[in-house]
């Protein structure tokens, strides 16, 4: 079974070669071959967390060298599980991104480019789950953001251009400041394999290891956007095309605050900065709910709630127990499913009325009532009402701040539910706007054009030519609901329609159902999630899975 481990990265990366070498054509095999692998690393990683529950964790050393010389991959309990989720996930969003038609505007390009960006993407996430050291974390950081730019700025629209470059900037700072700690700690400890750090990193002096902690805690806190360091993110994500907003919203934060469990409970047991850790948290909850109150365009109500609910992931792992460990493994898989399935049903809007604008959306719950179940059993989950999935993950929270009975985590507690409270009013909020009130005047009869390629706001040219180009897409002004319009991607065309492509509700639909699975499986999962927070906290079983004794 331990020969299984490394394949979720080699598989992706071995088709996406196979893909740049046809190129554009061939679009039914790429297609084919896409889902397929997909597919095959669902089912390997499900294989790996049932194997790591039954055995404990699995370890592969590449080319059968040692550490800390070799490359050393590790799938325990809480590397399955995420492994699972993440690869249902995007699962999802490739045949939601088909449907929708991205994949059609490779037809133009030298080289295809979206499948093979995204194929990289699920092995970027895949290395940094499977990672059993500090490098090859960083590896697969590296190949994520790779791949993140070309996904952030398919089309290459001034918007995605001027977003994608801020996301880069932020992401090469905090790439450079994790190669100075990578280096620091190899400096004081001479390896950076996870288990021999877990082992070495107590004879190192307090204040140097607190000083690594404090490096690799912001590192973590920027990917995973905490506030304060979370300001990147409401202007990046939503400007990008709907699946890759979904599962870059989804998925990609979580291996932040993956990254922060891991070396949390395995580098650094009895931490120092929990106070601090408890301070971001609730910062991150207070911020980012208020910040979504405030918005009245979807996409960044989602992206504020996305900072506001990292908030509690923070909160279990800033606890350090048992109880909030677990509610906070809980909470990621809720979050990675329910954050993305709101991020597809918001493209589904943008799709059907051109807009995500709610003060120009109205009557969805009459004229799409599927639309309408679609984004309202995602709403209340993340709202957290009872029995859902996110009840149970804020419940095991407040459950360990209220037994750990200190001061921050009594001030968490109360935060967490004022949080849950205020998420309630954005969802009631959103639902009031878009679904139940009637359509504001022009909404059932026009929508609103998406961004062209051909736009660029950068210049003040308002010349004749400008004045006289024709209603449509990429003139910035309204076109007939229905209508087909450009949404500037290599020269192919999105269309705005009434009739919703079936692969994008299909997908959808199957995201709502992954996540009301959380709660049909809410034993099983508790049970499990307890497990891999113990084995977590305990470190031995992980230690001597990867050194042998």
């Amino acid at each position: 079974m331990n020969a299984l481990v490394p394949l979720p990265v080699l598989l992706p990366l071995c088709v996406t070669g196979l893909k740049l070498a046809i190129g554009p054509r061939l679009h039914r095999f790429q297609r084919f071959i896409s889902i397929a692998v997909l597919g095959a690393v669902l089912v390997l990683s499900v294989l790996l967390m049932v194997a790591a529950d039954r055995h404990g964790p699995l370890s592969v050393h590449l080319g059968d060298f040692a550490p800390p010389v070799g490359i050393t991959l590790v799938a325990d309990r809480l590397a399955g599980l995420m492994l699972t989720v993440s690869s249902a996930v995007t699962l999802l969003v490739l045949v939601y991104s088909l449907g929708q038609g991205m994949a059609d505007r490779d037809d133009q390009a030298p080289v295809g480019v979206f499948h093979p960006a995204y194929l990289i993407l699920v092995a970027g996430v895949s290395c940094t789950f499977l990672a059993g050291d500090l490098v090859n974390l960083y590896v697969g950081f590296e190949i994520m953001l790779v791949a993140s730019f070309v996904l952030l700025t398919i089309g290459g629209t001034a918007t995605r251009i001027r977003a994608g470059s801020t996301y880069v900037i932020i992401s090469l700072f905090s790439s450079v400041l994790f190669l100075v700690a990578i280096a620091m700690t190899y400096a004081v400890a001479g390896t950076v394999n996870f288990a021999q750090l877990a082992q070495r990193l107590q004879e190192v002096p307090l204040g140097v290891r607190t000083l690594l902690e404090a490096m690799l805690l912001t590192v973590f806190a920027i990917k995973a956007a905490v506030f304060p360091l979370a300001a990147w993110l409401p202007d990046s994500y939503p400007t990008a095309p709907a699946p890759v907003t979904a599962v870059f919203a989804g998925l990609l934060t979580k291996v932040g605050v993956y990254s922060m469990l891991r070396t949390q409970t395995l580098l650094f047991p009895g931490h120092r900065l929990g106070d601090l850790l408890m301070l971001a948290a609730l910062a991150s909850m207070a911020v980012g709910i208020l910040g979504a109150v405030a918005q009245t365009d979807l996409k960044r109500v989602l992206s504020f709630t996305l900072i506001s609910h990292i908030g509690y992931m923070v909160f279990g792992i800033a606890l350090a127990g048992r109880g909030s460990i677990g509610g906070a493994i809980v909470y990621v898989a809720h979050h990675i499913t329910v954050q993305t399935t709101l991020f597809l049903v918001a493209g589904l809007i943008e799709r059907r009325d051109g807009t995500t604008e709610l003060t120009r959306l109205g009557g969805l719950a009459r004229t799409a009532p599927l639309l309408a179940v679609l984004f309202f059993v995602p709403a209340v989950n993340l709202a957290g009402i009872p029995p859902l999935s996110g009840f149970i993950g804020k419940l095991g929270l407040m459950r360990a701040g209220v037994a750990d009975g200190g001061g921050w985590a009594w001030a968490l507690v109360a935060g967490s539910a004022a949080t849950s409270l205020l998420t309630l009013y954005v969802m009631a909020k959103v639902w009031n706007l878009a679904f139940w009130r009637d359509a504001p005047p022009g909404a059932e009869e026009e929508g609103v054009v998406l961004e062209s390629a051909e736009d660029d706001d950068t210049g003040d040219d308002t010349g004749d030519d400008e004045k006289e180009r024709p209603t449509g897409f990429g003139s910035g002004l309204p076109v007939p609901a229905g209508a087909v319009v450009s949404a500037g991607f290599l020269g192919q065309s999105i269309t705005t329609t009434k009739h919703l492509p079936w692969p994008m509700l299909v997908a959808t639909g199957a995201a709502v159902a992954l996540g009301l699975s959380y709660t049909v499986l809410g034993g099983p999962l508790t049970t499990f999630t307890q497990a891999a927070a113990t084995e977590l906290l305990a470190r031995t079983p992980y230690i001597e899975a990867v050194l042998g004794r």
